[in-house]
């Protein structure tokens, strides 16, 4: 089943955001297995994350190379909204 995983921190400022996405590209993760869709909205201080996964598993297996970033930068993501997909229009 397809999740949609919304990433809401306190504070996430586009020059975080930027160097978090150059790391993930750097570690071979930029468009990570399972992630079918990623989009950035918000101030360019107080930016927040939507992404769609295929599965659970795949979205965990992407945290093992995100949440270490996430700490190098010091971006604390807090506790991401995690919800079923009910239908996706493209």
């Amino acid at each position: 089943m397809s999740l949609a995983v919304y990433f809401h921190p306190e504070a996430m400022s586009a020059k975080q955001y930027d160097e978090v996405m150059k790391r993930l590209d750097a570690a071979g993760q930029g468009k990570p297995k399972g992630r079918s869709h990623h989009s950035t909205f918000g101030s360019k201080d107080h930016l927040m994350v939507y992404d769609i996964w295929d599965s659970q598993a795949d979205f965990d297996a992407f945290g093992a190379t995100l949440m270490p970033i996430l700490g190098e930068v010091g971006v604390d993501p807090g506790q991401p909204e995690v919800m079923p997909i009910h239908n996706i229009v493209q």
